[in-house]
């Protein structure tokens, strides 16, 4: 069974998650802690309950969910999985993120890249990659159907969508990654977003303004 722990961090309010099983191996998704408070916070969590990280893997590498990635590279050894799409969404990070405030921001490599059809295990378990752009052009999401849980990134929000009018995003495909990606999950499949709190398919399918 999949354990997952949120952390909300900078200044963008972004979901850091921590996803762990009972073997004690984790998984970090979208690390954007930043600063020593914040690290802190993420450090002493693994530290208590004992859990092992063996890779971060995120869904898009817009400023606010890598800020702490080269932070958990260095503090757990561990490797960084990215869709290749994303490469230069990553690499653009460097140069805008002193003018949001970040200007301590270090660049992390890339060690694996991560691709629609394949899974990304650790412990007992395994996630399904799904490829969902349209908010970032290599925008991929982490499903459980075991667990009936979807990390969903900037993709789909409670009773909203991700924006589109960053580099790279368009409407259209956005919310054809929704309908063909995401709605057809069962509906009681627990939605964790990038930002906000969490929701399930089913309410989204209901109750979001933009369906």
């Amino acid at each position: 069974m999949i354990n997952i722990a949120v952390f909300t961090f900078n200044l963008f309010g972004e979901n850091t998650y921590v996803l762990y099983d009972e073997t004690g191996e984790a998984v970090l998704v979208d690390p954007g802690n930043y600063g020593r408070e914040e690290n802190e916070r993420l450090a002493e969590f693994i530290q208590q309950e004992k859990l092992k990280p063996v890779l971060i893997a995120n869904t898009h590498a817009h400023v606010d969910h890598v800020l702490g990635v080269a932070y958990a590279k260095n503090r757990w050894g561990i490797p960084f999985a990215l869709h290749r799409t994303e490469e230069t969404v990553l690499r653009s990070v460097k140069v805008y993120a002193p003018h949001y405030g970040y200007p301590a921001y270090e660049e992390p490599e890339i060690e694996q890249w991560l691709e629609q059809g394949q899974t990304v295990k650790f412990g007992n378990s395994s996630l399904d990659i799904l490829f969902v752009p349209g908010h970032a052009p290599g925008h991929v999401a982490f499903y459980s159907a075991e667990d009936k849980m979807l990390i969903a990134g900037d993709v789909l929000f409670r009773e909203s969508i991700g924006r589109t009018d960053l580099p790279g995003g368009s409407h259209p495909t956005l919310l054809r990654s929704i309908r063909e990606k995401f709605f057809v999950l069962p509906d009681d499949t627990l939605v964790y977003p990038g930002h906000g709190p969490a929701t399930t398919i089913g309410y989204e399918k209901r109750h979001n303004p933009f369906f």
